[in-house]
């Protein structure tokens, strides 16, 4: 497409619509069609297409609002993976708002007899059965001012918009759930207040449920099944059609309380599954310009899914380009978090790349340079596991960080791996990027909860319908020996800790902290590690448990803000390269201030204590173990006395006492707690 035209609708001043969609090479005829209610109108204009492969034309007497959707008349195809069928109502891949629901999978199926490569087509029409797009209003221009939050600095809150509010007693009703809900007051004070300063939403683009899920009348709750790139998800709004302006207020709102806003986004597959599911948009439109289709017309699928877009496809270049510079310079939106990013690295789905085409042209871009850009560095194949094969600008989820901070307060794994996770993961991201570029998590949205880590052993995902089938295994929880709810005074007090150990561990580690939203509330989901289904209070954050779990949140992240040493732009040095003399920026000590060196890396050790340099240095003690065990606090680096600066062992993190203890002195430390101290 030549550079610099206009993609999907645009209305002029006078009414008069304009329309480029592409279609693929053998289309005989694209029509845009106008709706009246989800019923066509019968106002039907043909497109023209031009030398790119693109369909043009104008449709006078518009009305924004006005709904329309795309057919195409061509070749029935399906063993080359062409599915065009004039039947089928087509969303505009760069539709900015959207209506109407999907309430019949059969009638949009393009293929008849239930075969998906039958040599016929559906003669259903889908009108009526499906969502379609609606002619946008032009935006006015958004602010500029941005907080800009340092990437050293940036503490993540990953929540979802319906899950954030839905139980929030001080947000009201009909605002709940919304995006006019996480704009309240009372939720962004609670944000300020935890020390974040980037909240990251699950995918608030429009969408559609995949078709198993519309079999057992559910839906994807977290959005992972995308139908319009450019377009908010209506059922976020409060008041119906509302849905951009309130996102933009929403976005507004953060920002004036210093907050970025970045959004999960999902280019890696769309909520059409595989060829045997639906005809919704880029299956009708041009199949093997949009997805990875193997031999017979097949989908290849790389994401679990059904289907994989072609990160090669110059179609898919620019819907991405476009829908990212879109959410950034009309949204207001300050990053971007990438679902399953090992997909976008391989074009046509070869081996990953970090030099891929569209991942070089994200990078270079001359708007999204400025933003926050997050590659989950995944997708669904061995091939795709690339946690640390992402270049800059690029941040990750570092998912050997979530690993080796639960094993180590499990009491598993070498303590190599947790010394190297806290120190900001260097074997991952050196020389290439910094800290920074580590992502550390303990929870996410995809898994247990942090009250359910520390309560269950297993995975309890009944109520997803799939016989427990669903979510991952490999868990790498501790439920203090006993599997869920208990009454047992020793085991609750246990699990206690443990939280906040896990917290305590994720906000004084190198590296970016994301927290997940309702973990500083003692969320539980009862045991349910992919609540992706659930759209009711087992997803939805029990607020009622505001409290203590809240202000010890705060106060590690307030502890982080004071040390800029946990917070440093470069890796570690150790002894490396010290002049004589000079105390190491960290050192790795043992329960008697024996300094560990290389052989005690492959071994597991229960305890471990870490020293941090700084204008009043920083005492880290981290004891995993089921007894006590005496400390010594150091002094043969300099160190006078030790103040007690934080405890796992109460309830807010208040030590007992704040008097200061002199290097030398022995210090009794309970099981299963963390002990944070500051030099005199």
């Amino acid at each position: 497409m030549r550079a610099g035209a206009e993609r999907g609708v645009r209305l002029d001043g006078s009414g008069t619509l304009s329309v480029a969609v592409p279609a693929t090479t053998t289309a005989e005829a694209v029509e845009v069609c106008l709706l009246d209610g989800t019923w066509e109108s019968g106002r039907r204009v043909e497109l023209v297409p031009d030398d790119d492969g693109w369909w043009r034309g104008q449709v006078p007497d518009v009305a924004p609002g006005t709904g329309y959707g795309l057919r195409v008349h061509g070749p029935w195809s399906p063993a080359k993976g062409l599915r065009t069928n004039p039947a089928k109502l087509l969303v505009d891949p760069w539709a900015r708002r959207v209506d109407g629901r999907f309430t019949s999978l059969a009638a949009a199926l393009p293929y008849a007899d239930d075969d998906a490569f039958s040599t016929s087509a559906s003669t259903t029409d889908s009108a009526g059965s499906v969502p379609y797009a609606l002619v946008p209003e032009p935006a006015p221009a958004v602010g500029k001012d941005r907080p800009g939050v340092p990437w050293r600095d940036t503490v993540v809150y990953e929540t979802h918009v319906r899950d954030l509010t839905m139980r929030h007693p001080e947000v009201p009703a009909d605002l709940r759930g919304t995006f006019a809900g996480v704009a309240h007051p009372a939720v962004v004070e609670h944000l300020t207040r935890l020390g974040v300063t980037t909240v990251e939403l699950l995918p608030v683009f429009a969408n559609a449920p995949e078709p198993s899920l519309m079999a057992r009348g559910a839906r994807n709750h977290w959005g992972y099944s995308t139908l319009a790139y450019l377009a908010p998800e209506p059922r976020y709004a409060s008041v119906r059609g509302q849905e951009i302006a309130e996102f933009r207020a929403m976005v507004d709102a953060l920002h004036a309380a210093g907050l970025e806003l970045v959004l999960d986004v999902v280019f890696n597959h769309s909520c059409e599954g595989g060829v045997d599911g639906p005809s919704l948009s880029w299956r009708g439109l041009d199949a093997p310009s949009w997805y990875q289709l193997g031999p017979e017309g097949r989908d290849i699928d790389f994401t679990g899914c059904g289907n994989t877009f072609d990160a090669g496809s110059p179609l898919v270049e620019a819907l991405v380009l476009d829908c990212l510079r879109y959410w950034v310079t009309e949204m207001g939106v300050d990053g971007f978090r990438f679902d399953l990013a090992s997909t976008l690295g391989r074009p046509g789905g070869s081996g990953f790349s970090r030099d891929a085409p569209l991942l070089a042209a994200m990078a270079a871009d001359d708007v999204l340079s400025g933003v926050k850009l997050v590659a989950e560095p995944w997708d669904a194949t061995g091939e795709g596991y690339q946690v640390g094969g992402f270049g800059c600008p690029w941040a990750e989820w570092n998912g050997r960080y979530r690993d080796g901070v639960r094993d180590f307060w499990r009491g598993h794994g070498p303590v190599s791996e947790i010394v190297t996770r806290l120190a900001g993961s260097s074997d991952i991201y050196w020389p290439r990027r910094g800290p920074a570029a580590s992502v550390n998590f303990v929870t996410a949205h995809d898994g247990f909860t942090l009250a359910d880590l520390v309560s269950y052993d297993h995975k309890h995902n009944e109520a997803n319908g799939e016989d427990n089938r669903d979510g991952t295994d490999d868990n790498r929880s501790w439920n203090g020996g006993v599997e869920g709810p208990t009454d047992d005074p020793g085991v609750r007090a246990v699990r206690e800790r443990q939280v906040r150990n896990l917290l305590t561990t994720l906000g004084l580690s190198a590296g970016t902290p994301m927290l997940l939203g309702g973990d500083e509330l003692g969320h539980t989901q009862h045991g349910n590690n992919n609540a992706y289904c659930l759209d009711d209070e087992t997803s939805w954050r029990d607020w009622s448990g505001l409290g203590s779990l809240a202000d010890f949140t705060a106060r590690v992240f307030a502890l982080r803000r004071e040390v800029s040493e946990l917070r440093r732009g470069d890796f570690f040095y150790g002894h490396s390269d010290l002049p004589d003399g000079e105390v190491p920026d960290i050192v790795w000590l043992s329960e008697t201030s024996r300094e560990l060196g290389a052989e005690d890396w492959g071994h597991h050790r229960e305890t471990l204590v870490v020293r941090v340099r700084s204008a009043s240095s920083v005492l880290l003690v981290l004891h995993a173990g089921g007894g006590d065990v005496d400390i010594e606090l150091p002094g043969w680096l300099g160190d006078t006395a030790w103040t007690p600066a934080l405890t796992s062992g109460t309830p807010d993190g208040t030590p007992s006492s704040v008097e200061p203890l002199p290097a030398g002195a022995s210090v009794t430390v309970p099981p299963h707690t963390f002990l944070v101290f500051r030099s005199v």
